[in-house]
């Protein structure tokens, strides 16, 4: 449920579960594959602004992602070991991307408008609702 205080921008495409969990936000597109290591769920690549964060349990949050086949994979190995996000948005994305968080059971949306990214910060609680096509800022976490 949102209140008159949250913050809530529409999406464009959307699939998956409703889903609230605090915010991971990448300023840069996103790779699964060369930011992530999969085995732990942090952020590993060393120039990565991000650095040492961990997803797990988080949405994660990206104005585009990077990668092919590897990278969309890359979410279910992560979920087979409980470390990978709970959900993902992401200002622009690509078909493999998609297809890698459908198979790992990961809401995802896309197309978010721009203005969401000025408001959103990492520990910000997020709430993912791909049936109504929308992303709503609840406000800080506590995590």
């Amino acid at each position: 449920m949102t209140t008159a205080q949250d913050r809530v921008f529409r999406v464009a495409q959307a699939t998956g579960d409703t889903v609230e969990a605090a915010a991971v936000v990448s300023p840069v597109p996103f790779s699964a594959r060369y930011d992530l290591d999969r085995t732990t769920g942090l952020i590993s690549r060393a120039d990565h602004p991000l650095r040492g964060q961990s997803v797990r349990g988080r949405i994660l949050i990206a104005p585009a992602v990077q990668g092919g086949v590897a990278a969309g994979w890359a979410f279910l190995a992560m979920r087979h070991l409980d470390v990978g996000p709970c959900g993902l948005v992401f200002g622009a994305v690509n078909p493999v991307m998609v297809q890698g968080a459908v198979t790992a059971g990961l809401p995802i949306v896309a197309g978010i408008d721009p203005a969401f990214f000025d408001e959103v910060e990492t520990g910000d609680r997020v709430r993912v609702d791909p049936t109504a096509h929308r992303v709503a800022i609840l406000g800080r976490s506590t995590v």
